[in-house]
């Protein structure tokens, strides 16, 4: 898909996000709904009509072309390039550098990787669509402000193997450090509701993420959230639970 039609594709879920039908725009125009309808199907409009449509429908081109940028980024790696990525610690390590905005010569400055090595996985994982190799060396990333390891995927199994218990065993009084567990009882629409502020929460970190980047890499420091939520009882608490109740509780659920 070109660029130019990707964008016509994200201008018609604009408009019909905001409830602007092709008839109503066609009006604000003034050509015919029939031709509206022609120009998205084939994905052909001029400068000058672009620019109508835009000014129709209260949409800049900057909004416009972030939004087709944005939707052009990955949000979620295959399971293969997941596999791929974790088989090789020095390609996990460039691969999680580059995420975290560090250049070529960082990487180098701060890990055992040679800067031949460094370049080699790059390439790669440019080949992977993780990122763009630049002139110079320079990193581009490619990843969006949503993008996340699959569930339960082969990163995540990693990290719940090596990396939770590890990150967990620490007293978590530090000046940035921060623990609450919190276990309540809720009903599914308050649940939905704070599952949604957390993926925002998710998604305002990756913000900041990128905001930061422009910092000057003494300026920043590594920090690590773990943002989870699901339907849990202790194993230790679940040994004390009568039969009868866990028998009514899956009868109750089945019926649902």
């Amino acid at each position: 898909m070109t660029k130019a039609s990707a964008l016509i594709d994200v201008l018609k879920r604009e408009l019909k996000s905001r409830h602007i039908t092709y008839h109503e725009l066609a009006q604000k125009i003034e050509v015919s709904e029939s031709s509206i309808k022609r120009m998205f199907a084939s994905k052909n409009l001029s400068l000058h009509r672009l620019d109508q449509i835009l000014d129709a429908a209260q949409i800049s081109l900057h909004e416009l072309t972030a939004r087709s940028y944005e939707e052009s980024l990955i949000d979620e790696l295959s399971y293969e390039q997941e596999e791929e990525l974790i088989s090789d610690p020095k390609k996990f390590i460039v691969a999680v550098s580059a995420m975290n905005y560090l250049s070529l010569q960082q990487i180098v400055d701060i890990y055992a990787i040679s800067e031949a090595e460094v370049i080699a996985y790059l390439v790669r994982l440019d080949h992977l669509g993780i990122l763009e190799l630049m002139p110079n060396n320079r990193i581009k990333l490619l990843l969006s402000r949503i993008f996340r390891w699959i569930p339960n995927g082969p990163i995540q199994k990693f990290h719940r193997r090596e990396s939770f218990a590890d990150y967990l065993n620490a007293n978590f009084d530090g000046k940035h450090d921060m623990m609450q567990f919190v276990s309540v009882m809720l009903s599914k629409q308050s649940s939905a509701i704070f599952l949604t502020r957390l993926r925002q929460l998710a998604r305002d970190i990756s913000d900041q993420h990128r905001l930061d980047a422009t910092l000057p890499f003494e300026e920043r420091h590594r920090m690590s959230f773990m943002l989870s939520a699901r339907p849990w009882i202790p194993n230790y608490f679940q040994a004390l639970v009568r039969p009868e109740y866990i028998q009514h509780y899956y009868a109750r659920k089945s019926k649902k």
